[in-house]
């Protein structure tokens, strides 16, 4: 998988350095960064969706997941309110997560009509190769960047 991410963003970078060529002129500068920022993107997502796909989830599903590790014990309203998806949108997806195996739920000790969402062993085992995956993708995207420019690209991107 990482030979065809060096592979693709090689031919991304060596792609774009040739239609820059071709069209030369400010306004082609811009469509053509445009164009290989979306491209990286796409490919990033792509990259990612296939792997959590192996497991079983879904994009929207993995983002709960990842959300809940980091915030444990919620009620699936808080949730819901802080993910800024609908309460029907995490009721369903709470639910297939809960019966793949990933999350169970616990009555709250101070509220008997709600419950905290909590993650199995299973969903902390997913979380844990996740983020060594993300990590792995995100070191191969950016190595041939210095890190003064990585640093540079932050400070735009902080506007």
């Amino acid at each position: 998988m990482f030979e065809y991410i060096s592979t693709h963003f090689e031919w991304q970078v060596k792609n774009v350095k040739e239609n820059r060529k071709a069209r030369r002129g400010e306004e082609a500068f811009w469509r053509d960064l445009t164009e290989n920022w979306m491209d990286v993107n796409h490919l990033h997502r792509t990259i990612l969706e296939r792997k959590l796909n192996q497991n079983g989830l879904y994009r929207s599903q993995h983002q709960l997941l990842m959300y809940i590790s980091d915030h444990p014990n919620q009620s699936q309203k808080e949730i819901a309110r802080l993910n800024r998806i609908s309460p029907a949108t995490a009721a369903v997806t709470l639910k297939k997560l809960e019966k793949g195996g990933y999350i169970h739920r616990v009555a709250d000790d101070r509220d008997n009509r709600c419950n905290q969402i909590c993650l199995t062993e299973k969903g902390k085992l997913v979380v844990e190769y996740s983020i060594r995956y993300f990590s792995q993708v995100q070191q191969r995207m950016f190595a041939a960047v210095s890190y003064t420019h990585l640093r540079a690209h932050e400070t735009v991107l902080d506007l």
